[in-house]
């Protein structure tokens, strides 16, 4: 990964899993997340700005354990600058579904996103879960790119959008 001067002073980013004390830097992240790309999640910012901190602290929780659903997250030792999640696929057991993907702005670029996405596939290959699976916004051009250069395929399945139901999604597959 290369190292642009304009970011912080902190350093490289490690990926890894999330730990119960990254609640609030994860709720910062995840308020950054929907600031900047509000159509790609699940909620509003206003809904996820009103959620008390036990709240974010329960799902960080659990997600930091367990092979149901994880969160990764890229921590360059100040504030959260990557994140991409995975969930148990309830009616395919050899699939994980990847959610949550998101870089800041400054960071997009260096490689991060391989090493998020490769963090979610490791935690799911050792579930035995050896594919991964990702819906893309139709239009979102630079994350489908991005998607196809870590080896996705587009299945060519289209769903509706779970939250603006005249948009569409594209399904995105890969191994592990």
């Amino acid at each position: 990964m290369t190292r642009n001067p304009a970011r912080s002073t902190a350093g490289v980013p490690t990926v890894r899993r999330v730990r119960p004390a990254d609640a609030a830097r994860m709720r910062a992240l995840r308020l950054e997340m929907l600031a900047d790309s509000p159509l790609a999640f699940l909620e509003t910012l206003a809904d996820a700005a009103a959620r008390p901190h036990t709240e974010y602290a329960a799902r960080i929780a659990y997600n930091s354990t367990g092979s149901h659903a994880a969160q990764f997250v890229a921590d360059p030792g100040g504030r959260l600058v990557g994140h991409a999640g995975g969930l148990a696929a309830p009616h395919e057991p050899d699939l994980t579904v990847v959610f949550g993907v998101y870089i800041t702005p400054v960071w997009r670029g260096t490689g991060l996103l391989a090493s998020l996405i490769d963090g979610v596939g490791a935690w799911s290959r050792a579930c035995g879960r050896p594919e991964l699976m990702l819906e893309v916004v139709v239009g979102n051009d630079r994350a489908y790119r991005s998607y196809l250069r870590l080896g996705f395929t587009d299945t060519g399945v289209r769903v509706p959008h779970p939250t603006i139901p005249s948009m569409r999604e594209l399904q995105m597959r890969r191994a592990a």
